[in-house]
């Protein structure tokens, strides 16, 4: 339904500046994510990540084995606790438990963080590349084919080839 919308709209501001447009408007269109697949600095980007996870997921590991353990001691003991001792064991648990949420929520915050960090680059390069082959063969607008579904797209309007030519991929 969100893709249709965007679709929609796309459709719309696209008849409406072009009823505008005095110059007759080219249109193309190139899949970024495809085309940052296919960057050689992408496997190294994710190796990066996939160790900078691994810290956190060692981390939350570690910390869930604590939990369970105490879990587990509680309820082999917890017949015959007193009910302060009780109290005590249930609010740490509790306790645990609240910090190993909010760490896994920090840790996937931090994750996206690094990711976009080192992403940004490579977008850039991309996006440079984009415009200097829009730039070179007279594209006024360019869609992003993995955002937006495009129901007719010649073949002469996609980008690709000449933005891989321009980033020296094959």
């Amino acid at each position: 339904m969100k893709k249709l919308l965007k679709v929609a709209l796309v459709a719309v501001c696209m008849v409406v500046v072009s009823s505008f447009a005095k110059a007759q408007t080219k249109i193309g269109y190139i899949n970024t994510n495809q085309m940052m697949e296919m960057l050689p600095e992408m496997k190294t980007l994710q190796t990066q990540m996939q160790d900078y996870q691994k810290t956190f997921s060692d981390q939350l590991a570690t910390m869930s084995t604590e939990y369970q353990t105490k879990g587990q001691a509680y309820e082999a003991k917890r017949a015959t606790m007193t009910d302060a001792s009780r109290t005590a064991a249930e609010s740490e648990l509790q306790d645990m438990q609240t910090r190993i949420t909010t760490f896994r929520d920090n840790a996937q915050k931090q994750i996206e963080a690094k990711s976009n960090e080192l992403l940004k680059p490579l977008t850039d390069k991309l996006r440079a590349a984009i415009q200097a082959v829009a730039a070179a063969k007279g594209y006024t607008y360019v869609l992003d084919s993995s955002q937006v579904e495009l129901i007719v797209s010649p073949p002469g309007d996609d980008l690709a080839p000449e933005v891989k030519a321009k980033l020296g991929l094959k």
